[in-house]
């Protein structure tokens, strides 16, 4: 079993990718050496989004149900089309996942979505899959603005062309680790402080039991 977590955030060892991390362990503890993990960091490549070429919905095309576009999203691509399990994982800005994240999808997504009545799937596997979203705000703010609703159309065609993903919040995310260097009088270093320190553990055991659960299927 291959379990893949994507980055979407620039930070390789910050609040997102500590947390992914704590999935691939989940993962990796539900089978041992049956399970193979790996962490990708999007940042890492150069690849646009979607370019509407249509070439994944050409009949009879050699490209039916893949992205046409080489680049270097390329490689990851084809990870993810044999992965029995994706995590995805991104920080929130302007109450959606990044743009980094965004033109993964598209280049990931569209493709497996037929263009029959059915909006079929064409995905390869159908991989167990899980959504993670760090943010800064806290959890009520967060339902307050409706974040969750706002994140659901991503969570909508991952299900549609793979399967239905869990879901974690992180709220109220540590976001330097000198808050003296920055504006930031809207937060309360020290509150942000004793979050990092008594609610993030917490949060990345949940991921862990995450990423154990989607292992075991």
């Amino acid at each position: 079993m291959r379990i893949c977590a994507v980055n979407g955030s620039p930070r390789k060892k910050w609040n997102t990718a500590t947390i992914l991390q704590s999935a691939l362990d989940g993962a990796a503890s539900a089978g041992a050496e049956n399970v193979r993990t790996e962490m990708i960091h999007l940042y890492d490549y150069s690849y646009t989004g979607c370019v509407s070429c249509f070439q994944c919905k050409r009949k009879g095309g050699k490209h039916y149900g893949r992205c046409a576009v080489r680049d270097g999203l390329t490689p990851v691509l084809e990870k993810c089309r044999e992965a029995d399990g994706i995590i995805f994982g991104s920080p929130v800005y302007f109450h959606n996942i990044t743009g980094m994240m965004r033109s993964f999808l598209e280049r990931l997504l569209f493709p497996c979505i037929a263009y029959d009545r059915d909006y079929s799937s064409l995905a390869l596997k159908k991989p167990a899959t899980a959504c993670i979203y760090t943010m800064n705000v806290t959890r009520e703010v967060m339902l307050e603005q409706h974040y969750p609703e706002k994140l659901e159309s991503t969570e909508f065609f991952i299900e549609r062309s793979f399967s239905r993903p869990a879901v974690l919040y992180v709220n109220d995310t540590y976001q330097f680790s000198d808050y003296s260097k920055y504006m930031v009088e809207c937060f309360s270093e020290q509150e942000k402080a004793l979050q990092r320190e008594t609610q993030f553990p917490l949060d990345c055991r949940k991921a862990f039991e995450l990423g154990r659960c989607l292992a075991r299927g």
